[in-house]
């Protein structure tokens, strides 16, 4: 019954590890396409610091398991920049919707 677990366990771990990676690697990419002035413009730091922010986010996601000491920050940072950094990226360069 341990092993059966232990492998259940293994599994989920993979999969967050995966998903986190995923976010990472989109949120880095996202923030390589945006135009450098677009960050301060929105009161958020600049492209260079997220660039590393999401850089070595991605490293300790893949060397740690997301849900580590190091990896809950890594997370929360990607998550803070899809969450918050992105989207008003995003409206500065595009525009009001309405």
């Amino acid at each position: 019954m341990f092993t059966a677990v232990a492998g259940l366990t293994g599994w989920i771990m993979l999969l967050l590890q995966i998903a986190a990676l995923i976010a990472a690697a989109f949120a880095l990419f996202h923030a390589v396409r945006q135009r450098k002035d677009a960050y301060p413009a929105v009161d958020k730091l600049t492209k260079p610091v997220w660039l590393g922010i999401l850089a070595a986010s991605i490293v300790i996601i893949y060397l740690f398991h997301p849900v580590s000491f190091l990896g809950i920050i890594a997370v929360v940072a990607v998550g803070v920049y899809l969450v918050d950094v992105r989207p008003r990226v995003d409206e500065v360069q595009r525009g009001s919707r309405w």
